[in-house]
């Protein structure tokens, strides 16, 4: 079953991996990302928006896919919302394998589907005003090689 986390609160990322190695400590290979807000071109601020429900599901499924296409004892996939400034980190995920190329799979699979497929949206703030960010191609690309 994986760990599914949507939360406004910060995270330590140090932590949550430390925590998610040690329960998938009978597994040989660990993998993670973090993504991090970042701070070019004057940005000030993130909003992310989501609809409670709908996106844990979403995203659930997106890590089920996951297990169910590879080996994997165990997965996690964390996202922020809310307000977050740049240096924050705004998610995670997270892959357990027996063996390091089912992980790395895995966790590249999860990333390429939350990045065009999990539902939130962001906001972007900077002096010169408001904007939401659109999908991008590459990122819908990225998903023609699953």
């Amino acid at each position: 079953m994986p760990d599914i986390r949507v939360q406004p609160d910060p995270f330590d990322y140090g932590q949550v991996c430390a925590a998610f190695a040690q329960a998938h400590c009978d597994n040989g290979a660990i993998v993670s990302f973090c993504g991090i807000v970042r701070g070019e071109n004057g940005l000030q601020a993130m909003e992310i928006e989501h609809y409670p429900g709908m996106t844990e599901r979403a995203l659930h499924r997106i890590a089920e896919q996951a297990m169910t296409r590879w080996t994997l004892g165990g997965a996690l996939i964390l996202h922020r919302h809310g307000p977050l400034t740049p240096g924050e980190p705004i998610m995670m995920v997270a892959t357990a394998a027996r063996h390091r190329a089912d992980a790395f799979a895995a966790a590249d699979f999860m990333m390429d589907y939350l990045k065009s497929r999990a539902p939130f949206w962001k906001k972007e703030r900077r002096a010169s005003g408001e904007r939401w960010v659109a999908a991008r191609d590459l990122d819908e690309q990225a998903l023609s090689r699953w």
